[in-house]
């Protein structure tokens, strides 16, 4: 039987940023459905949030596993008949994002790598799921961007990000960008919102012990973007509330 409660997806919300994000949404009052790549490991993660009282739940997700997609959603549609809100959080980095520019020597096994979890899992993912999506009365797609994707910053003298040329990285999420504003645009005049955010430089695994941010701040922009009102953006590209250049 579907639950009266709004149902959110959270790919790698085992820990870190996707956790976090859970936590925030379940104190929002949604079911969140956390999307681990080990149950067993997941299963830490899911007593933390059922110990605050927290509607959580867990299922297999890999985004190197293809069939993980069609059992994410064979699971959702049966346990809630639909799917009010999708964060697509999973990514990875194999180069070290300020390090030395590396556009001339990344290889093609970072470069596929990168992609194949950054950009392609999530497209992957997004459709398989969006008819589930559509079932709700207001849909909300939240695809983790990061400040490194924006070709603006990155051709900007003296800009943060002016250093950071980690180029497999970077290019993913300036392609994840891509598919949140041609997916927006696809969706206009539905009840489905997609926007990208920039979680902020938090200290996670991958953003290190140096990063600015605490761990407990970096769901804000998730949580607003999926919890826009109707009247809220669709097709931008946000930190916290304030919108970032492409």
């Amino acid at each position: 039987m579907a639950n009266s409660k709004k149902v959110a997806f959270i790919t790698g919300a085992n820990r870190g940023i996707g956790l976090q994000t859970a936590q925030e949404l379940g104190k929002e009052g949604f079911v969140v459905v956390l999307g681990v790549r080990d149950p067993g490991k997941g299963e830490a993660a899911l007593a933390q949030l059922r110990g605050q009282r927290i509607e959580a739940e867990l299922v297999a997700y890999d985004a190197q596993r293809p069939e993980t997609d069609e059992q994410v959603r064979a699971y959702l549609e049966k346990k809630h008949g639909r799917l009010d809100v999708l964060v697509n959080n999973a990514g990875i980095a194999r180069e070290e994002l300020f390090g030395v520019p590396n556009a001339s020597t990344v290889t093609q096994d970072v470069l596929r790598e990168t992609f194949d979890t950054n950009v392609f899992a999530v497209i992957r993912l997004t459709q398989a799921l969006l008819p589930l999506i559509k079932k709700a009365p207001a849909g909300r797609i939240v695809n983790l961007s990061s400040i490194l994707g924006s070709n603006t910053l990155h051709a900007t003298a003296g800009s943060p990000i002016e250093k950071a040329k980690a180029f497999a990285y970077n290019a993913s999420k300036t392609a994840l960008n891509a598919f949140t504003v041609h997916l927006a645009a696809e969706l206009a005049g539905t009840s489905v919102k997609v926007n990208s955010a920039h979680p902020g430089w938090v200290k996670t695994e991958l953003g290190g012990p140096s990063a600015p941010m605490e761990l407990a701040d970096s769901a804000r922009t998730s949580v607003r973007l999926a919890t826009l009102g109707a009247d809220g953006p669709t097709g931008g590209f946000f930190h916290e509330s304030a919108p970032l250049p492409w």
